[in-house]
């Protein structure tokens, strides 16, 4: 199934294409203090693994913005630098190479300022973020983040820009509240043609973040709105990269890695199905081409049930069976299981099939 995007201008983070008909790209953010260059550079490495598309970088004070331009010297992966109030962190960010700016222009503190980050921005067509949650909202004017007000603080911050000619925005309208902000992402949808970075924010541990971001992100990009994502979830970054491609492959948006479909299990399991579903995930984690495997526990769930399947096994009492698109190939050993379906996985991952 194919769903229509919503129209967006495009723009451009390092190599990564945003908006218009560039696929959805995925992002996240470093967990580690920018000053500590090799750290961050480490935990860049393990994103871009993973199947990380563009990093964010916070940038609290000058002393991180300055370890950017080491940083840059060590990835090719487009980087964002976060920063918030200060002017002067955006202007060395910029001058060490950063691909986009993550800063509410609303936020500085002179117009002059404002014209300085655009100005370089401009020259170095470097795209800016603008990210709203609900401390960026005008408490004089909502004493809450509704969706309503995560909206107007956007434009707000818009038409500063806008006002300078400058029109290479991306935006973002975040909530922990998961309705609060898929409403508000489809008020500001809309309203402009600007591309959207989509996330549940301060989503929680990694199962309610998973849940809160699959049902917030996802809803979203069953509407065709939403041109770039970040899970969030308080771990682990590299969980975040690895639940977004689920999310993507799971709509259609992508298919890549290894999907792998297995009956829940019930009294009428043969072998460990969630042993071996689990060793053949963490296993195959850095298998890039889609390859749709199934695991079922019983010959009632078979290869019936799992026809669409590029590959599979189904396991009886006394032995297992293993199928190619719905079609038993041979019999196998229930105690080869796993590596069976390892041999065919790294097969179809070298051939053209």
């Amino acid at each position: 199934m194919e769903f229509r995007r919503r129209k967006t201008r495009p723009v451009h983070v390092g190599k990564v294409g945003i908006g218009g008909d560039y696929p959805v790209s995925i992002q996240s953010m470093t967990s580690t203090s920018t000053k500590d260059v090799t750290a961050t550079v480490a935990q860049i490495r393990r994103l871009e693994e993973a199947g990380c598309e563009i990093v964010r970088l916070g940038i609290p004070d000058e002393e991180s913005a300055r370890a950017v331009r080491d940083i840059r010297r060590e990835t090719l992966l487009p980087l964002v630098a976060d920063i918030h109030f200060d002017h002067r962190l955006a202007l060395i960010c910029l001058e060490s190479g950063v691909d986009a700016l993550r800063i509410n222009p609303g936020n500085l503190r002179k117009r002059e300022h404002v014209e300085a980050v655009v100005a370089a921005c401009r020259e170095r067509s470097v795209p800016i973020r603008i990210g709203v949650n609900g401390g960026s909202i005008d408490r004089t004017k909502y004493s809450h983040p509704t969706p309503e007000a995560l909206v107007d603080s956007a434009l707000g911050h818009i038409r500063i820009l806008e006002e300078m000619n400058f029109f290479d925005i991306k935006v973002s309208l975040k909530a922990s509240d998961v309705p609060s902000m898929v409403e508000a992402n489809r008020i500001f949808a809309a309203k402009t043609e600007y591309p959207l970075h989509l996330g549940v924010t301060e989503a929680g541990g990694l199962i309610q973040a998973v849940v809160k971001s699959s049902i917030g992100v996802g809803a979203l990009l069953l509407d065709g709105i939403g041109d770039t994502v970040r899970v969030s979830i308080t771990g682990d970054v590299v969980q975040e990269v690895e639940t977004a491609r689920v999310i993507l492959r799971s709509l259609g948006l992508r298919r890549e890695g290894v999907e792998v479909v297995s009956c829940p299990t019930c009294a009428r399991k043969e072998f460990d199905v969630e042993r071996v579903v689990n060793e053949l995930t963490a296993r195959t984690a850095d298998v890039r081409k889609y390859i749709r495997v199934a695991v079922m526990g019983c010959a009632v769930n078979g290869p019936g049930e799992a026809s669409d399947a590029d590959i599979g096994v189904a396991v009886g009492k006394t032995d297992a069976v293993l199928f190619e698109a719905g079609k038993i190939v041979r019999k196998i050993p229930r105690e080869g299981i796993l590596d069976v379906l390892l041999s065919e996985i790294r097969n179809r991952e070298n051939s053209r099939i």
